[in-house]
């Protein structure tokens, strides 16, 4: 409570003194330059005038010249308290100068053009010896040419030197200012009660109690900053998915990019709108984020970011995309084998010993067949049984599923994992299944292609099937938007997105109403 009554005293003193010596100063400050201004135009008319000026400028020779004018345009200046007084010929060569080592050499400052054309003005800027007010003047010969220029500069007064010359002025605006300070004292400690809902220091502190207990015995991370990037909230369970050694109470008041530097929550005061189920790479950690603004009497005064280990989202999803394929799968094979065996079966019970024969290790070569291409050239587990299981499902609903027998896949980029790339190749694919469901073509065809090299990893999937209009494709990666029945929720190209972003990769697609859609998803390596 104290604290803000010091700041806000603090606060109305300085508002006061700012005020008061705003336009105090101002107005001083002004004054001086027009007066620095008209002083500094007449000594340098009375320069430009002076014959020894006009006679040596032209002179071929140039050590000469400056060995009589300096001393003279030296004299004046210290007559006049000028700061400087330079004399330029038309070649912008110095013959007078404060310092001795620029006289002979050319000046580079550009605004001496104006100067050079016979125009008289003043200018000011900041310099070597602070701000300049500085005044431009040609030298003209008797037939009424111009043969160079008088450059005089007069420093301006700081506000320290100021402030000592206005010693009476300054007391009364202190006067004024701890005058209103006292008032805005007085009116704080009467609002103060209001302000605090009627509580006492000792119950707002165990209302702090229970709510840091309250956020700490929480099972979902829970972070919090003012607009000011304070931690204001930082639990437990956060410090244990982000890996933070540091007690959480140690990190209340701390920058949040001083704990955690590459941490998005700060955005959201800057978006100033939530953002849910968001993933986010943190602190070598992947999580899954709700991200929502902080408004009193609206007004956003904060951002609180709860999240949890992605881990288990990612579980879900798998099972959504991945082991649910799986099963689907197997119970495919299941029935495809049925199929084969009461084939076998049949041939047998015919008598064709030889076609059982010929189909068994047909049906053994194409298992193999694709079985090796996965296992060698396909460097994961996980993907490989999810193509295969693809593969079967394709051939239950009668839909060739190519894969491009130059494929190649042996590692993943930065930030993504196996579990990233089960859910890619898992929704990609069950949208092209999705696509060719209600398609009457000739052969229904889905094409998988993985092109990896040092540098780049590129997934290609293309259908022919019902394609995407325009106005699809804008929001065919809205978190929810979907073309299909009501029971889907839309969310499996959103999150290949979020992957996408996260692998810092490019997304590509290319669609045509009942002609099919591509996906190309470019990866690169670091």
């Amino acid at each position: 409570m104290q604290r803000k009554i010091m700041s806000l005293t603090f606060f109305i003193l300085m508002l006061s003194f700012s005020i008061g010596g705003t336009f105090l100063l101002g107005f001083v400050m002004n004054e001086q330059k027009t007066k620095l201004s008209d002083q500094a135009l007449l000594v340098a008319k009375t320069v430009s005038q002076l014959p020894e000026i006009k006679t040596y400028i032209t002179s071929e020779n140039h050590y000469e010249a400056i060995q009589h004018i300096n001393p003279v345009v030296e004299e004046i200046r210290d007559i006049n308290g000028a700061k400087y007084i330079v004399v330029l010929d038309m070649q912008r060569r110095k013959y007078s100068h404060p310092n001795s080592q620029e006289l002979g050499r050319l000046s580079q400052s550009g605004d001496l053009n104006a100067a050079f054309s016979e125009h008289y003005y003043t200018s000011i800027a900041r310099g070597e010896h602070g701000n300049m007010v500085r005044a431009f003047v040609p030298i003209m010969n008797h037939e009424g040419r111009q043969i160079g220029v008088t450059v005089v500069g007069y420093s301006v007064l700081t506000v320290v030197e100021l402030l000592q010359t206005m010693q009476t002025e300054l007391m009364i605006t202190v006067l004024l200012s701890l005058l209103f300070s006292a008032w805005g004292a007085r009116t704080l400690g009467l609002h103060m009660k209001k302000q605090m809902f009627g509580l006492e220091p000792h119950e707002i502190a165990k209302m702090y109690v229970e709510r840091t207990e309250t956020f700490n015995a929480m099972h979902e991370g829970i972070i919090a900053i003012d607009n000011d990037l304070t931690i204001t909230i930082f639990n437990e369970k956060a410090c244990d998915i982000l890996g933070v050694s540091e007690k959480p109470s140690t990190l209340i008041g701390q920058k949040i990019f001083h704990v955690l530097p590459d941490t998005r929550l700060p955005e959201i005061l800057e978006l100033d709108q939530p953002l849910f189920n968001r993933e986010l790479y943190i602190n070598n950690h992947s999580i899954m984020s709700n991200r929502i603004p902080i408004q009193v009497n609206g007004e956003t005064v904060g951002a609180v970011a709860m999240f949890k280990d992605r881990t288990e989202v990612k579980k879900l999803a798998e099972e959504l995309t991945g082991v649910k394929a799986f099963v689907q799968a197997l119970r495919v094979q299941t029935h495809e084998h049925k199929n084969k065996l009461h084939t076998i079966a049949g041939l047998l019970q015919l008598g064709h010993h030889e076609q059982a024969l010929s189909y068994l290790t047909q049906v053994k070569e194409e298992h193999d067949e694709i079985t090796n291409f996965l296992n060698e050239r396909i460097k994961n587990e996980n993907i490989s049984g999810l193509l295969l299981s693809k593969i079967s499902y394709a051939k239950e609903q009668g839909i060739r599923l190519e894969i491009d027998r130059e494929s190649r896949l042996t590692s993943f980029p930065a930030n993504l994992d196996h579990h990233d790339f089960v859910i890619l190749f898992g929704n990609l694919i069950e949208n092209a299944f999705d696509a060719l469901k209600d398609v009457q073509v000739e052969e229904k065809v889905i094409h998988v292609s993985v092109d990896e090299d040092d540098d780049v990893l590129a997934i290609l999937v293309t259908d022919n099937g019902v394609g995407m209009t325009e106005e699809v494709k804008q929001h065919i990666f809205d978190n929810g938007y979907s073309t299909k029945e009501k029971n889907y929720r839309g969310i499996g190209l959103f999150l290949i997105k979020e992957i996408v972003e996260k692998g810092q990769g490019d997304i590509e697609v290319i669609s045509e109403p009942n002609k099919g859609t591509s996906f190309l998803i470019t990866f690169y390596y670091a």
